[in-house]
């Protein structure tokens, strides 16, 4: 077929493009009220910029007056329940406030650990009590929490965690070590993924415990890495560390039923920062090859120019159209597992295309820490890797997308 082929009418085509015209299913408009959190978002973010960001970073900081900022305005505990101080709505409604503070030049890894990890398993799992006591600070931002599952020697195979948790009287003693905790010196808790046993099969039982950071016998080391974040990373040593019983979040070997209600939102946010972190390259390299000038005219008016900026831009649009699918069906209770796993690929995939397309359009300028672009490179490769690498994700959409034989 040309490009200008038409495809011949078929009878009933008419009925049924009208049904889906009529569909509200099919309206792809943002709301008002979804429209009005990015601009509110945007406003705060506005008032701080990338430079605010870098400044941190270099200087060793945190950024704490943007994250007060944002709580003070409701947005730290969007998705978290009115009556414990939230903002009473969901993941797709976060998913706006990272992807706008990313759009900004402000990429807030702690959003996503501790208000969608955290938040959601506290939400969907904790008691009234463990509610009433760790929500409300999380809502308005003046506490953090963060989350420790992975460890040098398990990898992606939960089920080879080896941090234990030993009944002890009414609570439970933990010992183990954990790996990459993010922003663990900025946390008054950490949720603590550990093995009470295992299952009929032998594979590891899982359940989670909310402990103290001040806690004796926690011990954190840095991990230097070459990412400009102000998150630092942290290998956590839990040596003997008693904690009461209502530390447990959802049951003894509740684990995995509770991690997925933390992990697809982790996912989904985590693609929410890469999608916006495409969108502030883009802006800046549009503006960039609007104004710059050679041989009198303006640089993106050249196609090997426009078109990588372009192909960026839609594939950046697709990667948020499946978060936003992703966030919607977690938000609705139903199966998000493949959708966050696809929005998680396919942002992380993007948003490097874009940043890489946007260095590149700049030239020798995209290099230049004046014009904020490389100093985001680090973290938008980490975010090909975590919160789950590309290949786990390809190998998850092999097994239940296409029905192939599972392959680790």
């Amino acid at each position: 077929m040309g490009p200008h082929t038409c495809l011949p009418a078929v009878a009933g085509n008419e009925s049924f493009l009208t049904q889906m015209r009529d569909s509200a299913d099919m309206d792809f408009t943002e709301s008002a009220e979804h429209a009005m959190l990015r601009s509110a978002v945007a406003g705060v973010v506005g008032g701080f910029g990338h430079e605010y960001f870098a400044r941190q970073i270099k200087d060793q900081g945190h950024t704490h007056e943007l994250w007060e900022a944002l709580g003070a305005g409701g947005f730290i505990g969007v998705n978290l329940p009115e009556q414990y101080g939230g903002g009473g709505q969901g993941i797709a409604e976060l998913s706006i406030v990272c992807e706008e503070t990313a759009a900004g030049g402000c990429p807030l890894l702690l959003l996503l650990v501790s208000s969608a990890i955290c938040g959601e398993i506290l939400k969907r799992f904790g008691s009234p009590e463990q509610q009433q006591r760790w929500l409300p600070p999380l809502a308005d931002g003046t506490d953090r929490m963060v989350f420790a599952i992975t460890e040098p020697d398990a990898g992606s195979n939960s089920h080879n965690i080896s941090t234990r948790a030993e009944r002890d009287g009414d609570g439970w003693r933990l010992s183990g070590n954990k790996y990459y905790i993010s922003g663990i010196d900025e946390a008054s808790a950490v949720l603590v993924v550990a093995r009470t046993g295992q299952d009929p099969e032998g594979r590891a039982e899982l359940s989670l415990f909310v402990v103290d950071t001040d806690s004796p016998g926690l011990h954190c080391t840095p991990i230097a890495v070459e990412v400009n974040i102000p998150e630092r990373q942290f290998e956590v040593h839990l040596d003997d560390v008693h904690v009461n019983g209502d530390r447990l979040i959802g049951g003894v070997g509740a684990g995995l039923r509770v991690l997925f209600t933390g992990l697809n939102p982790e996912r989904i946010t985590g693609a929410a920062i890469a999608n916006g972190v495409g969108r502030y390259a883009l802006a800046k390299a549009s503006r960039y090859a609007r104004e710059r000038q050679v041989w009198s005219v303006p640089i993106g008016a050249h196609q090997g120019i426009a078109h990588p900026l372009a192909t960026a831009a839609i594939e950046l649009e697709l990667a948020r159209l499946m978060t936003s699918k992703a966030a919607w069906l977690h938000d609705a209770g139903l199966d998000a597992g493949e959708a966050s796993n696809m929005a998680k690929f396919a942002a992380g995939e993007a948003s490097l295309a874009a940043l890489d397309a946007a260095i590149q359009a700049h030239g020798g300028n995209g290099m230049s820490s004046e014009y904020g672009l490389a100093d985001m490179w680090g973290l938008v490769r980490l975010l090909r890797i975590a919160p789950v690498s590309r290949e786990m994700v390809l190998n998850y959409v092999a097994q239940h997308t296409l029905g192939l034989p599972r392959s680790y």
